[in-house]
C-alpha cells in the first residue's frame, strides 16, 4: 500500500487554557487537537513526542483511507465482476499479470492518462492486449465513481490512445473449399461432425461443444444455440443476439443423425460431444479439438488452423455464393453488422470472377 505523506505541522501553547495543542492543515482545512494540558505536559519537549504520537497515528488513518488499486481490485471482484465465464478470466488475466505487479500498491488517483500511456508503450504486447489493459482500468476507474469513492469526472483513461489497437497483427484464416474437405478428411468422429457443424452454421467452438441432443428439433431440422461452454464451464451464449435457433439442411442433419446413432452417450440431455474421459459428464474440451486440428491441417498440408478459422471460412463461403450483407449478419448472429464485415476474405477466384462481371458491364456495347 501506498504510504502517505509526513503530516506535517506545530505545536502551540493556549496560554489562556493552559494547553498544548498540535495544528496542521488537511485539505486546505486548518485542523487542531489537543494535546494535553500544563500539567500533563510540563515542557515543549514532552509536548513534541505526545505530538509524534498524534502524527503516526493520523498517518495510519490517512493509509487506511488510501484506496489502492489492489483495494479497488478486490472490491470489483466482488461487486462488478462479469459474470460471463470468458470475459471474467479474461479480466483475470490482465489484472493479475500486468496491473496488480504495477499499479497494485498505488492509489487510483495514480492512474492517470500519461504515466499508464507510457507503461503501456513499454510493454511488450500486441496493440489489442494494450487496449484490452486500458479497459480493464477505465472499468476500474468507473467502478470507483459509481461507488462514491471518486467524484464523478471523465475518465482519465479515454485519454489513453493505443496505436494499431483497431488493426488485426495477423489476419484470420479462411479455408478454400477444396482445402476444408482435404482438412476434414483427416479428421475422426466426432471432430469432423464439430468442423461441419462450425463451417456451415459459422458456430463458435464454445457454442458446438456446448450442445446437447436436446438442442435439435429432428422433424423441424432446426438447431437451438443456448449455451456456450468455456474451460469446461457452461456459461450464456456470448450475446443475447447469439442465442437463436439455425436451420439445419437436410444433409447436414443426416450427418447429425448418423453421428447420433454413433455416439455412446446420445439422450437428450446428453452433450452432443461428450468426452468418454468424463463418462459423459462434460464435452471435449477447446484444447483437445485444437490439437486435433492442429494435427489434421498437418496431414491435410494446409499449415496451422484455429478453431475459429471455421467461422471465418463460413463467412468467406456466404460471401462466395452472393449473401447480402444484412442477411450475413444475421446467420453469423452479430449484433453490430461491422463485425460481420471484419470476418472472412475474398477468394482469389471470387475476385476474378467479380473482376470479370465488371470489365463485361464496362465493354459492353450500346445498342
Amino acid at each position: 500500500m501506498k504510504r502517505a505523506q509526513k503530516l506535517k505541522g506545530s505545536v502551540v501553547f493556549n496560554k489562556t487554557r493552559e494547553t498544548w495543542n498540535f495544528l496542521w492543515s488537511e485539505a486546505g482545512m486548518r485542523r487542531s487537537r489537543k494535546l494535553g494540558t500544563l500539567a500533563e505536559l510540563p515542557t515543549r519537549s514532552d509536548a513534541l513526542r505526545k505530538a509524534e504520537a498524534v502524527r503516526r497515528e493520523l498517518r495510519l488513518v490517512a493509509e487506511r483511507l488510501t484506496l489502492t488499486v489492489s483495494m479497488l481490485v478486490d472490491d470489483y471482484r466482488k461487486e462488478k465482476m462479469p459474470k460471463r465465464e470468458d470475459t471474467r478470466r479474461s479480466y483475470e488475466v490482465w489484472i493479475k499479470h500486468y496491473i496488480i505487479p504495477q499499479w497494485g500498491d498505488r492509489s487510483l488517483t495514480d492512474l492517470q492518462a500519461r504515466p499508464v500511456k507510457l507503461w503501456l508503450d513499454s510493454l511488450h504486447l500486441a496493440p489489442k492486449s494494450k487496449a484490452h489493459i486500458r479497459g480493464v482500468l477505465s472499468v476500474l476507474w468507473d467502478y470507483a465513481m459509481w461507488r462514491g469513492e471518486l467524484p464523478t469526472q471523465r475518465n482519465p483513461m479515454t485519454l489513453v490512445t493505443v496505436r494499431g489497437a483497431s488493426k488485426r497483427k495477423w489476419q484470420p484464416r479462411s479455408l478454400t473449399v477444396d482445402e476444408f474437405r482435404s482438412f476434414a478428411q483427416n479428421l475422426a468422429e466426432p471432430f469432423r461432425t464439430v468442423a461441419l457443424l462450425c463451417v456451415c452454421l459459422g458456430l463458435r467452438i464454445s457454442e458446438c461443444l456446448a450442445l446437447k441432443f436436446g438442442d435439435v428439433d429432428w422433424l423441424a431440422g432446426k438447431l437451438a444455440v443456448e449455451r456456450s461452454i468455456v474451460a469446461q464451464v457452461v456459461d450464456d451464449t456470448k450475446s443475447e443476439e447469439s442465442r437463436k435457433q439455425l436451420t439445419i439442411d437436410r444433409e447436414l442433419l443426416i450427418a447429425l443423425t448418423t453421428w447420433k446413432q454413433s455416439a455412446q452417450f446420445s439422450a437428450p440431455d446428453d452433450w452432443m460431444f461428450a468426452s468418454p474421459v468424463q463418462q459423459g459428464g462434460l464435452p471435449w474440451s477447446y484444447d483437445q479439438v485444437w490439437r486435433v486440428y492442429q494435427k489434421a491441417a498437418e496431414a491435410a498440408g494446409i499449415g496451422s488452423l484455429g478453431t475459429h478459422s471455421l467461422r471465418h471460412t463460413y463467412r468467406s463461403w456466404l460471401d462466395s455464393v452472393g449473401t447480402p450483407i444484412g442477411v450475413q449478419q444475421k446467420l453469423m448472429r452479430h449484433t453490430d453488422i461491422r463485425t460481420t464485415m471484419r470476418y472472412g476474405d475474398a477468394f482469389t477466384s471470387d475476385m476474378a470472377e467479380a473482376h470479370r462481371k465488371v470489365v463485361r458491364m464496362a465493354f459492353a456495347k450500346v445498342n
